[in-house]
């Protein structure tokens, strides 16, 4: 079975093997796995399993070179998810990051070898660190998340991101599983010897990571997290005004009024729209933790119109749809020739472009982001309908929708 990214699915088998593997040799790249509570993060040291800390004290969790084996039967019951990495060794240094990596894999085998799933990882661009994949309790049984969530800042973002204080200190690895020794445990994750930086021709193997992506339609980007968190998140539309010519064009031509909008659904369920209609600008501070920064009306404003969301309490949000529809006006795209533009700190600018221009309908869904491993997934929708309804029915929110007016 190959996997998309965010499909979930059970596990039959108490023991697997799961490795990931690449074509490129050039880049050194190194798993391992943490074994969080019902809070996300780890109790102490010993849950953090890597090439300092090879084996779980339980047996359940063993790294090996090239694979981590696990025995769920093993698993200690204050363990309830345990999250797969992939980390670039020394990636500052040397100046190394996923995107430079083609054809990467996570394989998921039994016991007998037999292959479970794939999960083939893509479209990475800054990402230094990988959550790869989740292993999970649900209702009594294990099932399996494919996340492929990308960070950041290496190894040390992830142990941030569970937990884990990184020690600067350069020590040798344990000889025998660390105890707990508090709160924020402390672990050294450089290796016992360096290895020098390998050099490499940036200007032909590994070329440096983008500044800005334009998404294709159905292209999924995840958002970086930088130091371990998500900074906030810029959604910007921005569109032309068509030029009228000739006394009657420019007395009794209307231009184009597109009004940028949201639908929400968090993590308890909650669902609802930010938009100017009906002044739900929502808020950047409690629930939904996603605001309108205003309205324009002409299209002349240079700035356009922007939604802000909180990164923060990204983990508060399940998914965003990004929508837009024509309050007055036409509908003529080709002439609006909209643009969204996605900013987040340490993620490259991904631009949505509104370039399918054959339809005459007044409401377009832009672009759905989607909450993988506590980080967004972008993706390019640009799917046209009749109005808000439909397009609600066509992804399954669940709100009632009634006719209103800005005035």
């Amino acid at each position: 079975m190959e996997l998309r990214k965010g499909q979930k699915i059970p596990l039959n088998e108490n023991f697997l093997s799961i490795r990931f593997e690449k074509n490129s040799t050039a880049v050194d790249i190194d798993t391992s796995a943490f074994l969080a509570g019902a809070n996300g993060k780890v109790a102490g040291d010993e849950d953090f399993i890597f090439y300092g800390n090879p084996r779980h004290n339980s047996g359940g969790v063993v790294y090996r070179d090239d694979s981590i084996e696990i025995d769920l039967t093993k698993i200690p019951r204050h363990v309830e998810k345990i999250s797969l990495t992939a980390t670039i060794y020394d990636a500052d240094v040397r100046k190394q990051n996923f995107s430079m990596i083609r054809g990467a894999v996570l394989r998921l085998k039994n016991s007998s070898g037999s292959e479970i799933a794939t999960f083939p990882l893509e479209n990475f661009t800054v990402e230094t660190a990988i959550v790869l994949g989740e292993i999970y309790r649900h209702k009594g049984a294990w099932k399996f998340n494919a996340t492929g969530a990308g960070f950041s800042g290496g190894l040390a973002a992830l142990c941030k991101n569970f937990g884990i204080e990184v020690s600067d200190e350069m020590t040798a690895p344990p000889t025998e599983p660390p105890k707990i020794n508090s709160d924020k445990p402390k672990i050294d994750t450089r290796r016992e010897k360096s290895s020098p930086p390998t050099r490499i021709d940036t200007r032909q193997e590994n070329p440096p990571p983008p500044k800005k992506i334009e998404l294709r339609k159905g292209q999924k980007i995840n958002l970086v997290k930088k130091d371990g968190a998500l900074g906030e998140i810029v959604i910007n539309l921005n569109w032309n005004q068509p030029e009228r010519t000739g006394f009657f064009g420019r007395v009794f031509s209307r231009g184009i009024d597109l009004d940028l909008c949201c639908l929400f659904e968090l993590k308890d369920g909650s669902i609802g729209a930010i938009q100017a209609l009906g002044k739900h600008f929502g808020s950047l501070t409690r629930p939904p933790y996603i605001s309108l920064d205003g309205d324009d009306r002409t299209g002349s404003v240079a700035a356009g119109e922007t939604i802000r969301v909180n990164g923060k309490f990204v983990n508060k949000i399940q998914r965003i749809l990004v929508f837009t529809f024509i309050y007055e006006g036409a509908a003529n795209w080709e002439e609006a020739k909209g643009v969204v533009t996605v900013k987040c700190p340490g993620s490259p600018e991904l631009v949505v472009r509104m370039d399918e221009y054959g339809s005459n309908l007044h409401t377009c869904a832009i672009a759905l982001l989607e909450n993988v491993g506590n980080t967004f997934s972008v993706e390019k929708v640009v799917n046209f309908y009749h109005d808000s309804k439909e397009m609600d029915e066509d992804f399954d929110w669940g709100l009632q929708w009634v006719s209103g007016r800005k005035d």
